[in-house]
């Protein structure tokens, strides 16, 4: 099969999309963060890269960024419930 590729709109963050891939074994292989801070969002990139999603949904959900009730780690664990789900 094919890897499962989503582009997923974020809510509540600085940026505002979430391109995210998954190969069949829900194993990241690819994040592009659109908008946010750039620095920050390449570091979570490199770091996520070759990951299993489950282990980075574990390590990263819930994350807030200040007073907001989510931020872009966050955001990345709903984009990949997402591709998760419709990679199903």
């Amino acid at each position: 099969m094919a890897n499962q590729r989503i582009v997923y709109p974020t809510y509540g963050t600085c940026s505002k999309f979430i391109e995210v891939e998954l190969d069949d074994d829900n194993i990241i292989r690819d994040v592009v963060f659109i908008g946010g801070c750039n620095g920050n969002l390449q570091g979570i990139r490199q770091l996520v890269i070759g990951q299993k999603a489950d282990d980075v949904i574990s390590k990263l959900d819930g994350i807030r960024c200040g007073y907001k009730n989510t931020s872009c780690p966050d955001q990345l664990c709903r984009a990949l419930e997402q591709a998760k789900r419709e990679g199903a």
